[in-house]
Parts: C-alpha cells; sequence; structure tokens
C-alpha cells in the first residue's frame, strides 16, 4: 500500500513495487489524480488499485484501512506541508503543517500496526524529508513535522521490532517533483528574487551536482520494504546528494 500515490515519489514508489510484481494498492485524495496515474502506469504495462482517502480525516483513514486490510508492506508519502516564510507563519499555518504532514502518516501507521503486530510481519517506510533536520526559515512548519515523524517512526520501531514490523524512514532532499515549485515560490516572496536564480542556487549546493529523481527515492524505499532489508529498522536513510556533511 502507497499513501500519496497519485504523483511525484508515491507513484514512483507505485511504479517500482508494481514492477517488482507486487499487488499495490495507491491512496489519495483525488479520484482524478489516481484515474490519471492508473493511466500513466498502464502505459507501461502496470497496474495498481486505488482508493481515494481523504488521510487527515482520522475516521476516514480507519474505514478505508478496515476495508483495504492489513498489507504487508505500507509506504507513507501522503501530505506535504505548505512552505511559509517566516513573516507570514502563524498558528493556523503551524497547524495546518501538522495535520497535512504528521497526521495523514500517523493516522495510516495507526490504522495498520496493531495488525501488522499480530499477524508477526509488516514493514513501514515513511518517506519524510530532509527539513526535519535542516531549519529552514521556509519550512518551519513542515520542518516540524518531519521532525516528530523521524521521532515516532523510530519509537513505533522500538515498540514493534520484536513483533516482526520493521519501521524506517527516507529523507529526501530537492527532489524533482511539484512541491521544488511550490518551495521555490515561497523563496521568491521571502527573497524577492528570481525563481530560476533561486533555483540554480539549490542545486550548485549538491555534491552529486543535480536534484534527485523520484524514481531514486522509490528504489531505496523499495529496498528497505523488501526482505532484503530484514535486519534494518529504526533507520534514518539520508537521500540528498551529499548536502548533509555530518555523522
Amino acid at each position: 500500500m502507497v499513501t500519496g500515490a497519485s504523483k511525484g515519489i508515491g507513484l514512483a514508489c507505485v511504479e517500482a513495487l508494481a514492477g517488482e510484481g507486487a499487488k499495490v494498492i495507491g491512496i489519495s485524495r483525488d479520484p482524478a489524480n489516481l484515474a490519471a496515474a492508473q493511466q500513466e502506469l498502464a502505459g507501461k504495462g502496470l497496474t495498481f488499485e486505488v482508493e481515494a482517502v481523504d488521510l487527515t480525516d482520522p475516521e476516514a483513514s480507519a474505514a478505508a484501512f478496515e476495508r483495504i486490510g492489513v498489507p504487508d508492506i505500507l509506504i507513507n508519502c501522503a501530505g506535504a506541508a505548505r512552505r511559509t516564510p517566516a513573516a507570514e507563519l502563524d498558528s493556523k499555518a503551524l497547524h495546518a503543517a501538522m495535520e497535512a504532514k504528521y497526521f495523514t502518516y500517523m493516522h495510516a501507521t495507526e490504522a495498520v500496526v496493531r495488525g501488522m503486530a499480530e499477524r508477526g510481519s509488516g514493514t513501514i517506510v515513511n518517506v519524510v524529508g530532509q527539513g526535519g533536520r535542516a531549519a529552514s526559515p521556509l519550512h518551519i512548519g513542515g520542518g516540524a513535522a518531519n521532525a516528530a515523524l523521524m521521532l515516532a517512526s523510530v519509537g513505533y520501531a522500538k515498540a514493534y521490532a520484536d513483533r516482526g514490523v520493521r519501521v524506517n524512514v527516507i529523507n529526501p532532499g530537492l527532489t524533482r517533483t511539484g512541491r521544488v515549485d511550490e518551495g521555490l515560490e515561497a523563496a521568491v516572496r521571502a527573497t524577492g528574487r528570481p525563481k530560476d536564480e533561486l533555483l540554480a542556487e539549490m542545486v550548485s549546493e549538491i555534491p552529486i551536482g543535480r536534484a534527485a529523481e523520484p524514481a531514486e527515492i522509490a528504489n531505496v524505499a523499495v529496498f528497505l520494504a523488501s526482505p532484503l532489508a530484514g535486519y534494518v529498522t529504526g533507520a534514518i536513510i539520508t537521500m540528498d546528494g551529499g548536502v548533509t556533511s555530518a555523522i
């Protein structure tokens, strides 16, 4: 099961899992976006089932997962906190950031983790973001949600490790998705500088010299979800092209 499955890293995870022969159910809020994603992958000879669910709604989330059942794999990509310059940040924006990013992941996790533990197997991969480790004035609300997700993920990993459930985190850096434009627009408002100039500056700070492709993040998610990573739990994997130079 993949949340946030209609676009970006979530859709890339669906494609990677389906390519490995897994039966995949993709979750997203918008039925039209899900239908478009199905059509896109059908052109590549791949199929997946879909469920339109707003994961910010705890009752709707619980009902959907009860209907679907407990998966072997849950990859959480749903939800993105809007980047907001510090001068525009208020309590409403902070609450919205937690609802959009933290609680979407937690609602999905809570719906399946105990069922996985009762069964004695299951793996959860949370695609979070490096913004939870490196503070940015444009991403205070979202960064706080990311940091909370990292702590919760590792907490679940420790709580359920002895019952066959593994929980891991991937923290992407700059990745070629629609989120890049949204972040750049916030940066333009905060700095007054042109978007192309800001993007070039962001890329110049990446030692590998480019942004990540969604498929590259998906490949690591599939590895963490697979038996090849059977002794990996509570791990936080940084994928930022070498930007973070800390041990």
